[in-house]
């Protein structure tokens, strides 16, 4: 329904006196402690949301900082050792002419995850301020967040099937870096955080707002 203002106001579970699981979805009666279909404690906020949502976000985004200033990859040949950054190796794939592969890299690399810490924040943030975002448009944005984050390794795979594959004793080998590491820990820090943000808070704040 719309108020006097034109501002959408939304009937939440909460407010009907019912509580959502969130593992399933099934709604139950405001007394039930866990739910009757899958088994998951029931609780109608997490409080601590977005305390877990900055911790995670902010060991994420300190991860993030080796990830791209310390060596991605390290290559030896004939007993010569070169390490490539992902920045490095980013060039490195523009020089040889691989300019779709490099873009790939860049978003998967260095797009995705700054996207992601931007959203993070940014959702985590219009709880507690008017956002010129809808409510739903908000949870769209965190479905997206946490849809793109299992998809958000592929530089960790790439350097693991390298270094799988390319082990050729003297002649040639390479071995992950510092920052293979680094990326692995942000990319599950930010996930965690996506994981531990409360979305019905979206709504709460929704309606707080329109008050």
């Amino acid at each position: 329904m719309e108020n006097a203002g034109n501002t959408r106001l939304y009937l939440t579970a909460r407010d009907a006196g019912l509580i959502g699981c969130t593992s399933c979805g099934r709604v139950h009666a405001a007394r039930e402690k866990t739910c009757l279909r899958c088994g998951a404690t029931l609780a109608s906020r997490d409080t601590q949301s977005l305390q877990k949502v900055w911790a995670w976000w902010l060991a994420g985004v300190i991860a993030f900082v080796p990830a791209n200033v310390y060596p991605m990859l390290k290559t030896a040949t004939l007993g010569t050792e070169t390490a490539s950054t992902l920045l490095g190796g980013i060039v490195e794939l523009l020089h040889h002419g691989s300019i779709g592969i490099a873009a790939i890299v860049f978003f998967a690399s260095i797009v995705i995850p700054a996207s992601k810490f931007l959203a993070i924040a940014y959702l985590a943030l219009g709880i507690n301020r008017p956002s010129r975002l809808t409510a739903h448009r908000r949870h769209q944005l965190y479905e997206v967040v946490e849809f793109v984050g299992r998809w958000s390794m592929i530089d960790v795979f790439v350097v693991a099937i390298l270094t799988a594959l390319v082990q050729l004793g003297s002649a040639a080998s390479i071995h992950p870096g510092i920052a293979a590491v680094s990326f692995a820990l942000s990319v599950a820090f930010t996930m965690l955080s996506a994981q531990s943000f409360d979305a019905r808070l979206i709504w709460d704040a929704d309606k707080d707002h329109a008050k």
